[in-house]
């Protein structure tokens, strides 16, 4: 038996990476297959920002800059209290410490990180939402959120001279009012929610010890000390891509197949999940086939165009990416999982039946060791990348333009 750890893995790894015996790997303590090889690859890097089609101002840097100065804006919100930073707090992975999002009252759901959210195709648990800037639009108003209604959105920009010139020299003039359901209200929330997706868009992942790990796996070299994971992460990853087969819904780059899934969660509330999420979408006047999307091209909108309702999506609720996860604990759509290891509990047993649907019938209880535990969670802590740009963090500088006199 050849014992995890010995030179002999180690030369293993080498001789499965190409690389010759005066280049002996260092801290390569677990040997890949040549598949688990290809499946890791398939995780890193993260590719080039996709476009936003319908959204004309999504790489606008002036959009950005207004985005980033309303996520920050507690006045956006009916009581001068709540911002979108109070549920996606940079500091906890831009999402919360509560099972359930508190805003004016608790939501039904916690608060997903906004990690990568610009290579996501569906929004929220239940994707109710299809792109990032109609999903911005929601929190805005819903009443256990930041409650705010678009006449009061309008007052906020009007009462504040340098914001009130930041928005009319990308959108043009304010309307003159916003009453609820009109298309002038529709398209100022529009407007707000591609702003705040130009800011999102700069909340990205890099550089994870991962993503260093993978990248010396791509070069034809084995990993050294400057790009190091440890050998327990690595028996994670090993264990990720091959028994565990956690890439089939931890899939990609993002870590995320971006779809939707019923794990079997027991227990109340009885959400629906992506079965409601679907009939929502549908109705949005904010999505992508909209009077307010800047494309509404069938080639551009074709996910909505074939979306149907069906009996299995019941209960499903969306992939969340596992990059940072291990910084934005409690976990699940219900913050039932207050640690990572009551996560892999879960899916090592995965007891109890499901409220409403089914069970994936993919997903089967692999009883994991406590050995096996610590190697997953190790892994999941090796994707927690470089910490953003701190100046991305906070509202910007005020503005220092002043109305025309």
């Amino acid at each position: 038996m050849i014992r995890r750890g010995s030179p002999i893995a180690a030369l293993g790894l080498a001789l499965l990476l190409g690389v010759g015996c005066e280049r002996a790997p260092v801290k390569s303590a677990v040997t890949f297959t040549a598949d688990e090889l290809r499946e890791i690859a398939k995780l890193s890097p993260l590719p080039a920002l996709p476009p936003s089609p319908t959204n004309a101002f999504a790489d606008h840097p002036a959009a950005a800059q207004l985005g980033q100065r309303l996520f920050f804006d507690p006045r956006l919100s009916a009581n001068s209290k709540i911002s979108c930073a109070t549920c996606h707090n940079p500091a906890h992975g831009f999402s919360e410490d509560k099972p359930l999002s508190v805003g004016l009252g608790t939501t039904e759901r916690h608060s997903m990180a906004l990690w990568n959210m610009a290579y996501q195709r569906w929004f929220f648990w239940n994707g109710r939402a299809d792109s990032l800037w109609a999903q911005a639009a929601q929190p805005l108003q819903h009443p256990a959120e930041m409650g705010a209604s678009p006449e009061h959105l309008r007052g906020v920009l009007s009462s504040d001279p340098a914001l009130k010139i930041e928005y009319e020299a990308l959108f043009g003039p304010l309307p003159a009012d916003a009453a609820a359901d009109t298309p002038a209200a529709d398209r100022l929330l529009a407007h707000l929610g591609k702003a705040f997706e130009a800011y999102q868009r700069r909340i990205i992942s890099t550089d994870s010890p991962f993503d260093r790990f993978a990248a010396a796996l791509r070069s034809g070299q084995a990993p050294d000390q400057s790009a190091p994971l440890s050998e327990s992460a690595q028996r994670g990853l090993k264990l990720f891509v091959g028994r565990g087969q956690c890439i089939l819904c931890h899939a990609g780059p993002t870590l995320s197949d971006g779809e939707f899934h019923n794990l079997g969660l027991s227990g109340p509330p009885i959400d629906q999940g992506r079965f409601g999420g679907i009939l929502e979408v549908q109705a949005d006047r904010l999505n992508g086939l909209g009077d307010f999307s800047d494309d509404r091209s069938p080639a551009t909108n074709i996910k909505l165009r074939y979306l149907a309702v069906k009996m299995n999506h019941l209960g499903e609720y969306k992939t969340p990416t596992l990059r940072h996860a291990a910084q934005t604990p409690p976990f699940m759509h219900d913050g039932r999982f207050a640690t990572l290891r009551d996560v892999l509990d879960f899916y090592s047993e995965l007891p109890g039946e499901p409220m409403l649907g089914h069970r994936e019938d993919t997903l089967l209880p692999l009883h994991f060791t406590d050995e096996e535990k610590a190697d997953l969670e190790a892994f999941i802590h090796s994707l927690t990348g470089t910490p953003l740009d701190e100046a991305l963090t906070r509202p910007p500088p005020p503005a220092d333009r002043k109305p025309p006199s």
